[in-house]
């Protein structure tokens, strides 16, 4: 069980860290590269054994990696952009209730079966995202449709990353590789940032401050191991895969809304208490009903 509080604590950080960037004035782009370069080297160290760059090449999952790196970068500038324009809370239920994707890809490519229960999850899913994202009229605050696409677009980004990488577990990656699969696409996402920087900014490779290298460290090491404690956590005899993933995903919702609160000020209307509410009936239904 300890596997799964630290995969909470680590997804939970994250939303964490992406609003310190802004109070720090960090520049997001350049931490979320230091981030994933930091991610490679935490799962070079991890996967422990003998390794050598031009086996890579005779890797059925390289091109997969390769894509979702790229992917991964474009996720999580907007996943920082949703925590700190619409608050950690947004972000953080936007990213899980994209648990309703995989399901949804699992009807379509395994032939898996939902039940009533299951299709109803889906629906207060979506409504889950606009409650929470919700924010009143106030000067000053980003409000309205424009406000909701943000956590649209993280929703349906993040889904598209965990079917990916469900899809590539399953016919590509051995388990033995899973720091090493998870590693290279960290590492990947890095130089695909690198060389939006080298196109559109070029001048700003030479401007990385100590606080974007720090915020991006401070980013990268829970990003690894977020995703590292729970693939642990998933071999635990006490309790079932879809028991893990509602209670992993459940408790970085509250988490990271109780940090909001709790560290940010961040106030949240009746409609947002809906939406938390709807998010964890909507996980609980989807998986394990």
């Amino acid at each position: 069980m300890w596997d799964l509080i630290w995969s909470i604590c680590c997804s939970s950080i994250i939303f964490v860290v992406f609003k310190l960037f802004k109070t720090y004035k960090a520049d997001t782009f350049h931490a979320i590269i230091v981030n994933y370069f930091t991610a490679l080297c935490v799962g070079l160290l991890v996967y422990r054994q003998p390794f050598r760059w031009e086996e890579l090449s005779q890797k059925s999952w390289l091109a997969g990696a390769l894509l979702l790196g790229a992917f991964f970068i474009l996720i999580f500038n907007l996943m920082a952009a949703t925590s700190q324009k619409l608050g950690v809370s947004v972000a953080s239920v936007a990213t899980k209730m994209s648990l309703a994707i995989p399901v949804i890809a699992g009807l379509i490519l395994y032939d898996e079966h939902l039940n009533t229960m299951q299709f109803i999850g889906i629906g207060l899913a979506l409504l889950a995202v606009y409650f929470t994202a919700y924010r009143e009229k106030r000067p000053g605050l980003n409000t309205g449709l424009r406000s909701m696409l943000l956590p649209l677009m993280v929703f349906l980004g993040s889904g598209i990353i965990d079917t990916s990488i469900k899809y590539l577990q399953q016919t590509r990656v051995p388990e033995n590789e899973y720091p090493l699969f998870s590693a290279i696409v960290f590492g990947f996402a890095g130089f695909t940032g690198l060389l939006v920087l080298l196109i559109k900014k070029p001048q700003t490779l030479t401007r990385f401050k100590a606080v974007n290298v720090l915020g991006g460290i401070a980013l990268g090491i829970p990003n690894f191991f977020s995703i590292y404690f729970l693939l642990r956590a998933l071999k635990f005899e006490g309790l079932n895969s879809a028991s893990i993933f509602t209670l992993n995903n459940v408790a970085i919702v509250m988490l990271t809304t109780l940090t909001g609160i709790i560290l940010f000020k961040e106030s949240l209307s009746r409609k947002n208490w809906i939406g938390i509410l709807l998010a964890i009936i909507s996980i609980l239904l989807i998986s394990l009903l």
